[in-house]
C-alpha cells in the first residue's frame, strides 16, 4: 500500500481528518482539486462573518469587501498545501475518483491505501425556477466578488445564509428583499427565535416576504432582474439564491463501487462514519448530517480515528453539535426544539432577556434563553435530569451555547448549571438563572412541560 489513509477533499472535514492522521502518526495523502480550506474559508463562514462585522462597524461596501479578502487571505495562509506538507501530510492537488475500496485514480496514476475518507463537501442549489438559467443569480460562492454595492438585492431563501446576508447588505445600504417560501424565517429554529430575527431584519429596513414562492424570473432590458412571486413583481439589481445545498458526490466512482446514497443524494454512513463499503468513510457536508464547519471538523477527526483504529474514535452524535446564525441578535441552538422534546418527556425552563440584568444594562432585551431537560437513563429526573436541547437568542448567543454543549456531551446533571457560580452581570448568568427553574421558583418562573 502507498499510504495508510487517503482523504479526498480539502475542506474542513478533509483537513480535520488529515490533522487527526498526523496526530496518530499515520501516513496520509490528501487529494484536493482546488485550494485547501474549502467553502468555509473562501465562500462561507469566513467571508460572511467578516462582511457582517464590517457592516456593523460602519465600513463602506468597498472597505467591507477589502476586509473580507484580507481575512480570507490570512486564514487561508494557515492551511495551504505547503503548511500541511510541513506537518507531515502528503498533498496532491488534483481530482480523484474511487477505483476500488482501497485505491483511487488521479489522472493516470493509481494510488492505494487500506482506508479512504470522502470529504468532498457541497455546493449551492440553483432551483428550477423558470427563467433562472438565462438570468443567472448570485450564490454564496459569487456574492463576495461583487465589484460594487448593488442598490437593491432580492434574496431567495430565509435560512441562515439568507438572513445573514440580508442583514449585511442592508447595513451596507442596499435595499434588500428577503423571500421565503414557508411561513417563517429560520424554519429549523424555535418559532420565537424566527420572530426575533424577523423583527430585527425589518427594523434594519429589510422587506420580508414569507409564504411567498418565486414563480419566474426574467432579465430587464436596462439591466437587473424582475422576480415574479405570489402575484407581485420585484425589480432588483441583483438576485441571490440561498435555498440550500447539494452534495458534491458526482464523478467519484460511488455507483461502480456500490456505495449507497440517501434519497437526497448524500453519501450514506453509519454513526462511525463508514459508508456501505467497508474501509471507505465519509465526513462533512457530503454526508448530509449537519452542514457546518465545526460539524465537518468533528466528523473528519472521528472518521480518521475510526478508519485508522487509533486516535480520536467513537460515534458521531448530531445532537451534541451546536450551531449559530450570526444575525442581530444571534440564534444559537443545540439538540431538540421544544416541539420535538414534548414527545420525550421534556421540561422547559425559559427566561426572556428582559429579565437578565446584562440585557437591561446593554439595552438589548429582545431574545430569550430556553433550556430543555429530559430524564436520565437510570436516575430519571433526579437533580434535574439532563439537558436534551437549548435555544438562545441574544447578542452573545453563539458564545453562551457552548456551556450547554459541554453539559450535553458529558451527560451532566442539569443541576450543575444551577450550582455553578456565574459572574454577574454576564450574559451567561442568565443560564444559571434559567437552570434554577428546574428546582423551584426563580423570581416567579418555574420549569414547565414541553409543548408541541
Amino acid at each position: 500500500m502507498d499510504h495508510d489513509l487517503i482523504i479526498i477533499g480539502g475542506g474542513a472535514g478533509g483537513l480535520a481528518a488529515a490533522r487527526a492522521a498526523q496526530w496518530a502518526g499515520a501516513d496520509a495523502l490528501l487529494v484536493n482539486d482546488g485550494p485547501l480550506g474549502g467553502d468555509c474559508t473562501f465562500t462561507g463562514c469566513v467571508p460572511s462573518k467578516t462582511l457582517l462585522s464590517a457592516a456593523r462597524d460602519g465600513l463602506s461596501f468597498d472597505g467591507a469587501i477589502a476586509r473580507v479578502h484580507r481575512t480570507i487571505d490570512r486564514i487561508a495562509a494557515t492551511e495551504t498545501a505547503d503548511v500541511m506538507r510541513a506537518h507531515g501530510t502528503d498533498v496532491l492537488e488534483d481530482r480523484a475518483r474511487l477505483v476500488t475500496h482501497d485505491s483511487i485514480a488521479v489522472g493516470d496514476r493509481r494510488i492505494t491505501a487500506p482506508r479512504i475518507i470522502l470529504a468532498t463537501g457541497g455546493r449551492p442549489v440553483m432551483p428550477p425556477i423558470p427563467g433562472l438559467d438565462s438570468t443567472g443569480a448570485l450564490t454564496n460562492e459569487t456574492v463576495f466578488s461583487l465589484p460594487a454595492r448593488p442598490a437593491s438585492m432580492t434574496i431567495v431563501g430565509g435560512g441562515p445564509i439568507g438572513c445573514e446576508l440580508a442583514e449585511a447588505f442592508a447595513r451596507l445600504g442596499t435595499s434588500v428583499t428577503l423571500v421565503e417560501g414557508i411561513s417563517r424565517l429560520l424554519s429549523r429554529e424555535e418559532p420565537d427565535a424566527s420572530a426575533a430575527v424577523e423583527r430585527s431584519l425589518a427594523a434594519q429596513g429589510v422587506t420580508i416576504l414569507t409564504d411567498t414562492i418565486v414563480e419566474r424570473v426574467e432579465a430587464m432590458p436596462g439591466g437587473g432582474v424582475c422576480v415574479s412571486a405570489a402575484g407581485r413583481e420585484i425589480v432588483t439589481e441583483q438576485l441571490l439564491m440561498a435555498v440550500g445545498r447539494v452534495p458534491n458526490a458526482d464523478d467519484l466512482g460511488l455507483d461502480e463501487l456500490g456505495i449507497e446514497l440517501t434519497a437526497q443524494g448524500h453519501i450514506k454512513t453509519d454513526d462511525r462514519l463508514e459508508t456501505t463499503v467497508r474501509g471507505v468513510f465519509a465526513a462533512g457536508d457530503v454526508t448530509g448530517k449537519l452542514a457546518f464547519t465545526h460539524a465537518a471538523d468533528e466528523m473528519g477527526r472521528l472518521a480518521a480515528g475510526n478508519a485508522l483504529k487509533k486516535g480520536v474514535r467513537g460515534r458521531y452524535r448530531t445532537h451534541w453539535i451546536p450551531w449559530v446564525t450570526y444575525t442581530s441578535p444571534e440564534v444559537a441552538r443545540i439538540g431538540m426544539t421544544e416541539a420535538v422534546a414534548s414527545a420525550h418527556g421534556g421540561k422547559v425552563a425559559e427566561l426572556p432577556l428582559s429579565e437578565i440584568d446584562r440585557a437591561i444594562t446593554d439595552g438589548t432585551e429582545d431574545g430569550f434563553i430556553k433550556l430543555i431537560a429530559g430524564p436520565k437513563r437510570l436516575t430519571r429526573r433526579l437533580f434535574g435530569g439532563q439537558l436534551i436541547g437549548a435555544t438562545i437568542v441574544a447578542p452573545r448567543a453563539g458564545e453562551m451555547i457552548h456551556e450547554i454543549a459541554l453539559a450535553m456531551r458529558t451527560g451532566m446533571f442539569t443541576g450543575r448549571l444551577a450550582q455553578t457560580v456565574h459572574a454577574y452581570p454576564s450574559w451567561s448568568y442568565g443560564i444559571q438563572k434559567a437552570a434554577g427553574q428546574f428546582f423551584g421558583d426563580v423570581e416567579g418562573r418555574t420549569a414547565r412541560d414541553a409543548d408541541e
